[in-house]
């Protein structure tokens, strides 16, 4: 059978990767019974009405299109939705330096990171003016609406226990579970673009809850003076009379090492580890340091520019051959890593496509416990089995 599948409503999901044995669906004529019992098995996993939701959503995601595209005159374009998971899924948007093809695309955006990260049992959960009141709140252009990520609800700290009080909640969707129904939960609604705006909607959202006596939890993923804002949510409260008590988390630029098998230090091959952004403010980039032997780097928000990273870093003398792994949704049932080389890490991106949240990690200690074989340029692994 050819490798190139025509495209159709169902084509990218003709496989399904699980640890590390693949699956084709039973269409295809292969597995026999197990592979129709593998298809009951998926489909009974599934929240009900499903089908009816993904109507919905193709519904308003051709209404966005429509409305968007001739709003500014130009031509209405049907959407590739294989595109949502391509390498330019979270590329950087500059707010002061959006072009008219990233604010027409503000809405799509939202919809399409929406769909990929809010729980299906959420999205389900949805009747058809809940996803009016939705749209209709966003509004194009300068509104705080976008993407939300995952989090992983087993691996939250004791100090979240207010989430079973009475609080007004800003959370991440998978932890929304943890909370009871009668407290108000407020998503941090980010997309490209658009951080800015969705953070001072945030803090004004806090502030009022606030104002009339109410507990306001800012539920963060990892820790929240490692490039969490906390610190300046923390004089903007201040500022305001209150005084925010501070629950340390444990960042990503750490534990996705471990997730994905990589120690970040290790003796007689690496004893510093620098922890930096991709992305400074205003979109800018950082300055690059020094290759340093024996020095492990974590790069946050620096996935959606990779290509300036891999260059500015090449700039500065790090070698071209040097191990590193983009991990992607660490301790999610969807985690990936992918190991390669500086060299070649872009070009595996751009091959297998994006699935942010993820960060790059680069050094001799990606090849500690397992790195890439001589032979192949780059290696893939999908899942994360829990603990």
């Amino acid at each position: 059978m050819s490798q190139t599948h025509h495209r159709s409503a169902h084509s990218r999901y003709s496989r399904h990767t699980l640890r590390t044995a693949q699956y084709r669906r039973h269409y295809f004529g292969e597995g026999g019974k197990l592979a129709s019992r593998i298809r009951r098995e998926i489909v009974l996993c599934l929240p009900p009405r499903l089908g009816e939701t993904c109507d919905r959503f193709d519904r308003l995601r051709r209404r966005i299109w429509e409305e968007d595209y001739t709003s500014e005159g130009g031509e209405v374009v049907e959407e590739d939705d294989d595109l949502g998971q391509g390498a330019g899924f979270n590329k950087l948007v500059v707010e002061d330096e959006e072009g008219w093809e990233e604010r027409k695309g503000r809405r799509i955006r939202w919809l399409s990171q929406m769909c990929e990260y809010w729980p299906l049992e959420r999205l389900c959960a949805l009747e058809e003016g809940d996803v009016e009141g939705l749209l209709e709140g966003y509004k194009r252009g300068n509104s705080a609406v976008g993407a939300v990520m995952p989090a992983g609800a087993p691996l939250l700290s004791n100090g979240a226990t207010p989430l079973k009080s009475e609080a007004a909640v800003q959370a991440h969707p998978p932890v929304l579970v943890l909370i009871p129904r009668r407290t108000p939960v407020h998503i941090t609604w980010k997309f490209p673009g658009n951080a800015d705006a969705a953070q001072e909607e945030l803090l004004a959202l806090g502030l009022s809850a606030l104002q009339t006596r109410k507990m306001v939890v800012r539920l963060k993923q990892g820790d929240p003076y490692i490039y969490g804002r906390g610190g300046k949510e923390y004089l903007f409260f201040s500022a305001k009379g209150y005084t925010p008590l501070v629950v340390p988390g444990i960042t990503s630029a750490l534990s996705a090492g471990v997730f994905a098998g990589i120690p970040l230090t290790h003796r007689s091959v690496c004893d510093q580890v620098l922890i930096c952004t991709g992305t400074g403010r205003k979109g800018k980039l950082p300055v690059w340091l020094e290759y340093v032997r024996g020095r492990t780097t974590v790069l946050l928000m620096a996935l959606h520019r990779l290509r300036e990273v891999v260059e500015g870093l090449k700039s500065r003398s790090w070698e071209a051959g040097m191990g590193c792994a983009v991990v992607e949704r660490a301790s999610c049932r969807d985690q990936r890593v992918v190991r390669s080389t500086l060299g070649e890490v872009v070009v595996a991106v751009e091959e297998v496509g994006s699935r942010p949240p993820g960060l790059l990690i680069v050094g001799e200690a990606c090849r500690v416990l397992g790195g890439v074989p001589e032979w192949k340029r780059w290696v893939v692994e999908e899942g994360f089995g829990g603990f």
